[in-house]
């Protein structure tokens, strides 16, 4: 798999947690157990700035469609939201737990939240409404919406496009859906995963999505029905799985967890972003590059780069070639985005 050219942005002091490309791709946002969040320049890797206030790991990240606001989930049990150009904290929600995953729905107007459990404290999922009006600081400290899932601990979640169904993934390995009007889960597939679900990334247009976990498999999911489409079956546990727009491929992050690392060559700890064919879950290529784990992968929203966040501390954004366009692995088959 060819990428003619890498930028090795500097690195963060501690591993990375997520990255995420804004809606036109020029800017790249990511956070990391050292409690900065930075945001770069896509094409060149050059650091724009850093968001900071957070006093623990900044676990999770997500950036509205505009690049007006920024949302943060950290170990210091608090949800943060930004003013991306200015990097000023707009307001802070505060819980008994860690915020373990953010994202904004898609026309901008809530977040949805997970908090751990830990301490006494149940799983919880919250809904917020986000008040776009004047400069993003008068926001409602109580949630619109708040439930515990039922089971095992939500880990991932995400907006559907059907109205107040969001779909979550967890602990057991189950990918569910859940109504944030009244907590009740609506469809679940217990059996998607065998282990903890580690990443889900919807599709551009939200009929699908592709989940990670640690029982080595990266998963696509119809986000009406939860049947399972696909299944790309690696050897090592995955951290995260993206989807890239254009071409018919998913792109797969992972590696044996660090404590295991040092007995084994590069080769072996498979530090390497894997391509897989998304219609025929078919291994395609790999690309080198990390000193560790991949813990975290974008996707360009253009599909013309990727970026990859390493337990190394690295984020390495990788441009693909003209041959990465060219290439027809199966032949003249063209496939519908």
């Amino acid at each position: 798999m060819s990428t003619n050219r890498v930028t090795a942005t500097p690195r963060h002091e501690r591993s990375l947690t997520q990255i995420k490309f804004n809606a036109e791709g020029d800017l790249l946002f990511s956070c990391s157990k050292d409690h900065i969040i930075n945001v770069w320049y896509s094409h060149n890797g050059e650091r724009l700035g850093t968001y900071e206030g957070n006093n623990g790991t900044v676990w999770t990240v997500d950036v509205d469609s505009e690049s007006r606001f920024m949302v943060s989930g950290a170990a210091d049990n608090t949800l943060r939201l930004w003013a991306v150009a200015t990097g000023k904290c707009l307001y802070t929600w505060e819980f008994p737990t860690a915020v373990k995953r953010v994202a904004f729905k898609d026309d901008d107007s809530q977040i949805v939240c997970i908090t751990e459990q830990r301490m006494g404290h149940q799983c919880a999922i919250r809904v917020f409404n986000i008040n776009r009006d004047g400069d993003g600081t008068n926001q409602s400290k109580e949630p619109l919406h708040m439930f515990n899932p039922i089971g095992s601990k939500a880990t991932v979640c995400a907006f559907t496009l059907t109205p107040n169904i969001i779909i979550t993934g967890h602990e057991s390995g189950k990918v569910a859906l859940f109504n944030i009007k009244n907590g009740d889960e609506v469809d679940n597939n217990e059996r998607a995963h065998g282990d903890v679900v580690t990443d889900l990334q919807m599709s551009k247009d939200s009929t699908y999505c592709i989940t990670s976990s640690k029982d080595k498999s990266a998963r696509i999911h119809d986000t009406k029905t939860l049947m399972v489409l696909k299944t790309f079956t690696t050897e090592t546990p995955l951290n995260s799985a993206a989807i890239a727009p254009i071409k018919p491929y998913v792109l797969l992050g992972g590696g044996q967890e660090a404590m295991n690392v040092t007995t084994t060559s590069l080769r072996q700890g498979k530090f390497e972003t894997r391509f897989w064919h998304k219609v025929f879950e078919e291994e395609v290529g790999r690309v080198k590059g990390h000193f560790g784990p991949i813990n975290t992968i974008a996707v360009h929203p253009a599909g013309t780069a990727y970026a990859s966040g390493g337990e190394d501390g690295f984020v390495r954004v990788h441009h693909f070639d003209e041959s990465y366009f060219r290439a027809k692995p199966y032949g003249d088959l063209e496939i519908a985005d």
